[in-house]
C-alpha cells in the first residue's frame, strides 16, 4: 500500500514514448516500477513530431532528479538513441512493433545498432516490463533495501515456473 509520501516523491525513472499508440506496450515498465515503489514519470516525447519536446526533456531529465530514462518507439524508433546523445542518463530503448513496423525489426535495428559513444541499452521487442526491471537494476546498485526487493521478486518469479512445471507434471494428457 502506498502512503501519501510516495505521491509526493520526485521521479527517479522517466519513461516516454513516441505517441499514443505505444501507451499498451509501456505501461507496462510504469507497473513494475509501481511495484517496486519507485516514483517515475510517464509522458509523450516523439522525436520526430515534436523534436524541440524531445531536445528539452534530454536536456533536463537529470537535473531534474531523473536517474534511467525508459524510452519506447516503433518504425525508425529514433528517440531512444537521439535522447541518450543529448542526456547524460542511461537511457533503456524498448523497440515497439507499431502498425507500419517491418514486422517490429526496423525498430529492434534502430535503437540497437547506435554508433559507439552513445550506448543505449535495448530489450526485446515490446518487452516493457524487462525495461523496468533494468531500471530496477539499475537503480539498486547504491539502494540495498531495493536490491533485497528485486531478490524476493526473482525468487517469486522462480516459483511461479517450478509451480507451472508440478501442474504440467502432474497433469494427464
Amino acid at each position: 500500500m502506498e502512503t501519501p509520501v510516495d505521491y509526493i516523491r520526485k521521479p527517479v525513472v522517466g519513461i516516454i514514448m513516441g505517441s499514443k499508440s505505444d501507451v499498451e506496450i509501456m505501461k507496462e515498465a510504469a507497473l513494475i516500477l509501481k511495484h517496486f515503489n519507485i516514483p517515475y514519470e510517464i509522458t509523450i516525447v516523439s522525436a520526430h513530431r515534436t523534436p524541440l519536446r524531445m531536445v528539452g526533456y534530454a536536456q533536463i531529465a537529470h537535473g531534474k532528479g531523473l536517474k534511467v530514462i525508459i524510452a519506447g518507439a516503433g518504425g525508425a524508433a529514433h528517440l531512444p538513441g537521439m535522447v541518450a546523445a543529448i542526456s547524460p542518463l542511461p537511457v533503456i530503448g524498448v523497440p515497439i512493433k507499431s502498425s507500419n513496423s517491418i514486422d517490429g525489426w526496423d525498430s529492434i535495428l534502430s535503437i540497437l545498432q547506435m554508433p559507439n559513444g552513445v550506448p543505449v541499452a535495448t530489450v526485446a521487442l515490446n518487452a516493457a516490463k524487462n525495461a523496468g526491471l533494468l531500471a530496477v537494476q539499475m537503480l539498486a546498485i547504491q539502494d540495498t533495501d531495493l536490491l533485497d526487493k528485486l531478490q524476493e521478486y526473482r525468487e517469486q518469479v522462480q516459483q511461479e515456473v517450478e509451480n507451472d512445471i508440478k501442474r504440467i507434471n502432474e497433469t494427464k494428457f
